[in-house]
């Protein structure tokens, strides 16, 4: 499959986590979009592209099962999440449940909130390494107290590379009367996502990761009785002013702004590559390979696995814990002089390194990776 995308073929990719990678044919279809918008930038922008736009959407409803008039595009789910913080209205002492596996960024947006409301956002320590669904169920709640109104999650965390079990956490939030709040930057086109069974208050996902869109596509979901209590980050065209749609919550967050929305028209050329390049069973091979090498890389490394080893924890990703004094010097290491593209990253003062497997990967690129890892040992130019 490596000839479908556009890596650089000197480069052991191990990094679709991090921005994704974008094949060929949805990178043309991409092109000939922008291509549409520049020779009739009006025409495309306020007649046919809003029409292009509900194709797009009505292609992602299927494919997440909702109704696309239940979301609306955003540039990326750091977006999304800031669009919801500054609707959530909380009071003083209000509590906003997290973990201590969220994105470094998210972390940063309800750090911000707090300071600015007066709130408390709780990262509830989930420990390592995780041994059940059913542990990490039981510490989240330990962060539960009278003060707690909202319930955020990562549904995949980023740096340590593991599932959640969102949806068990989702059933106790209602319970609680808790505001749910799911960072699937992961989730779509990773792993099967239907937004009609999870039944979120919001949810936001990534579509240039692994549904492998343009860089600049996601999503935001929102349940229908929310709606029109969420205000939109940007005012615009689209606010107070009925529009086409006759939908509020669409006029408020679809209209803001001139901008190239031509990603979004790719997904359906996205999800239609996937399907004629047998996706499920190519993506089974990797995760096979994850789990496969998961073992191996910590017994190299003097470590061990942060949960188990089976696809309800894992999917086309592995984090390894290390011991580095100078992660930095290490991600550089690989790059200049390995030419591995890997991500090396800290979380709660422990170091990381992560590997993802998408099907432009084999298992050489992993060998490459224990290799190159083995000389760096070898040599103690750092130590790992």
């Amino acid at each position: 499959m490596k000839d479908h995308f556009l890596l650089s073929p000197d480069i052991t990719f191990l990094n679709h986590g991090s921005f994704g990678a974008c094949p060929k044919p949805v990178f043309d279809a991409y092109q000939d979009w922008q291509l549409q918008l520049e020779r009739n930038p009006v025409q495309f922008i306020v007649n046919d592209g809003p029409k292009y736009l509900l194709e797009s959407k009505r292609c992602l409803a299927e494919y997440i099962n909702c109704l696309p008039t239940d979301f609306y595009f955003t540039q990326n789910p750091t977006a999304a999440v800031n669009t919801i913080m500054r609707s959530l209205h909380l009071s003083a002492g209000d509590e906003i449940l997290a973990t201590n596996h969220e994105y470094g960024a998210m972390d940063r947006t309800w750090d911000f909130y707090c300071r600015q409301s007066g709130a408390k956002y709780v990262r509830q320590p989930i420990s390592l390494p995780v041994k059940s669904a059913e542990k990490v169920i039981e510490e989240f709640w330990q962060g539960y107290t009278s003060r707690t109104k909202v319930v955020f999650i990562n549904h995949m965390s980023s740096v340590t590379a593991m599932f959640f079990p969102v949806k068990e956490i989702i059933i106790r939030a209602k319970e609680l009367g808790l505001i749910t709040i799911i960072d699937g930057a992961h989730i779509p086109g990773h792993i099967p996502l239907d937004l009609s069974d999870l039944d979120p208050d919001y949810y936001t996902g990534a579509l240039h990761k692994w549904l492998l869109t343009p860089k600049g596509s996601s999503f935001l979901y929102v349940r229908k009785e929310l709606q029109s209590q969420l205000d939109p980050l940007i005012v615009s065209w689209g606010f107070g002013n009925p529009g086409p749609s006759d939908n509020q919550f669409l006029e408020y967050h679809e209209q803001q702004g001139t901008r190239d929305f031509s990603a979004y028209l790719t997904i359906p050329t996205a999800i239609d590559f996937m399907n004629r390049n047998l996706w499920n069973e190519r993506t089974s091979i990797c995760r096979q390979i994850v789990k496969d090498n998961y073992q191996l890389f910590c017994n190299l490394l003097d470590t061990e696995p942060l949960c188990p080893i089976t696809n309800d924890f894992l999917g086309q990703m592995a984090s390894i814990p290390i011991r580095s004094a100078d992660p930095l010097k290490l991600k550089d290491v690989l790059y200049r002089h390995y030419k591995i593209e890997i991500p090396v990253m800290t979380l709660n003062d422990r170091v990381y390194l992560r590997y993802s497997i998408n099907v432009y990967n084999s298992q050489t690129d992993l060998d490459i990776l224990y290799d190159a890892l083995k000389n760096i040992i070898k040599s103690g130019v750092i130590s790992l």
